[in-house]
């Protein structure tokens, strides 16, 4: 029996099943339900987690680890019985017995490689690292990153539900430099959301949903505000060691950029480049406005993709209308890049990791990628196998596809019948081996 499941975090694995976390050793595949990676302390040699919503907070946090990971629905763990050994390969999400393999098989993790790297036709592409601290750092450099991307800076808080000062971050974003360097760094502003709230926070009206309270909206309310601003002025002081960078996230039009660029820049010195983060359909429509009046630009796709798509993230439920092959997605990106110099647009998120995805975004000018750095090697062999040239003509064909099945067939996912190699409704389960 070969389970195919949806490929999360590259690598291979081998081991024996096991559902108990404190269990798990590096000869074990622990299945973890979806609400149980909160609290992941023992390092598996693989994992599979059971019922999570691919772009949710706490998987993306997951892939920090490393460790070569496969996504099912809840019902496929039945197929799964502890003490069986079992064969996990997290690029192509098969999930397989141990047996179908030659004994010897090299179970590893990505190999290192470069996020300097040219597409086959000689385009240059960026690849930078996402983290949320110092390990992605590190691990930032040793996979020889462009940059580090993107900090999520609201995964850096102080023991004991303390109120970050502006004493901590430069201790926090100074590890992140240093573990980096001699990489540039972009720090995210603090960015809470209903998912994201920290313990020093209380309850604030309006901090809910995905539609509510979130990002630079919080930003002149107590007690973030006192935080925002101390971590700016600790970026100022770091920036005369470091090279950073700075975005704002949830900025909704040019207009709210100007306003936070005007007071930031009260702390931020004009050495930092200061930009916003897009996450709805009305800043992405409004990015040549953006492009104009700042520094960079970045788009986060995860966010932006559950405005887009009217579906929470975090929930389970709904993940399946977050369809990263619809192409009412990509006709947004090709409307909303017109007049803008796109290769200063860098993309966060989850979206360009996905099978298939890279090409069409590279088709559509893209060239400034932040992804998990344990992916920067596979994902630099995608670009180097890419022609930006045929990538640009599948890119149009993706945009004026009917739907997303057409657009999985145009990646060649599926055929005659076929159930696509890598679905994004994940858990089917196939008899007989590859």
């Amino acid at each position: 029996m070969v389970i195919q499941g949806m490929p999360f975090v590259p690598g291979e694995a081998a081991g024996q099943i096991t559902y108990d976390p404190a269990e798990a050793s590096d000869s074990h595949i622990l299945v973890l339900p979806y609400a149980d990676t909160f609290s992941l302390e023992q390092i598996p040699a693989g994992l599979v987690v059971l019922g999570g919503a691919p772009l949710a907070h706490p998987l993306i946090q997951l892939q920090q680890l490393g460790v070569p990971t496969i996504l099912l629905n809840k019902a496929e763990g039945d197929a799964l019985h502890t003490g069986y050994p079992f064969h996990l390969d997290g690029t192509s999400g098969v999930l397989s017995p141990a047996s179908a393999h030659r004994e010897g098989t090299r179970v590893a993790r990505a190999g290192h490689h470069t996020g300097r790297v040219r597409t086959r036709d000689g385009v240059p592409v960026h690849l930078r690292a996402t983290v949320t601290g110092e390990m992605g750092a590190r691990t930032a450099r040793e996979v020889q990153a462009d940059a580090v991307g993107l900090v999520h800076s609201e995964y850096l808080t102080p023991a004991l539900a303390r109120m970050p000062d502006q004493a901590y971050y430069e201790r926090a974003f100074g590890a992140i430099c240093q573990a980096a360097a001699p990489l540039p760094v972009t720090i995210r502003l603090l960015d809470i959301s209903v998912d994201k709230k920290p313990a020093w926070l209380g309850n604030l009206a309006g901090l809910t949903g995905l539609l509510g309270l979130q990002g630079s909206r919080l930003y002149d309310i107590p007690p973030v505000k006192s935080v925002v601003e101390s971590q700016a002025a600790a970026l100022a002081t770091l920036a005369r060691h470091h090279d950073l960078r700075v975005v704002i996230p949830f900025v909704n039009s040019p207009e709210e950029y100007r306003h936070w660029r005007n007071r930031l820049r009260r702390w931020l010195p004009p050495v930092i480049p200061l930009g916003p983060m897009v996450e709805t359909p009305a800043a992405a429509l409004s990015l040549h406005q953006l492009e104009e009046v700042a520094d960079f630009v970045s788009i986060g796709t995860n966010d932006l993709m559950q405005c887009f798509f009217g579906a929470d993230r975090d929930i389970p439920q709904v993940a399946g209308h977050l369809d990263p092959y619809a192409p009412s997605l990509y006709r947004l990106f090709r409307v909303a890049t017109r007049n803008v110099n796109v290769t200063r647009v860098q993309l966060c998120g989850l979206l360009q990791q996905l099978p298939g995805v890279l090409p069409i975004l590279i088709g559509l000018g893209f060239r400034r990628f932040s992804v998990s750095p344990r992916l920067v090697p596979l994902l630099s062999e995608v670009v180097s196998n890419t022609d930006s040239r045929k990538a640009h003509g599948l890119a149009q064909q993706v945009c004026e596809a009917q739907d997303s099945q057409a657009v999985r067939e145009l990646l060649g996912f599926s055929g005659s019948g076929e159930q696509p190699t890598v679905p994004w409704q994940v858990g089917s389960v196939r008899l007989g081996l590859r």
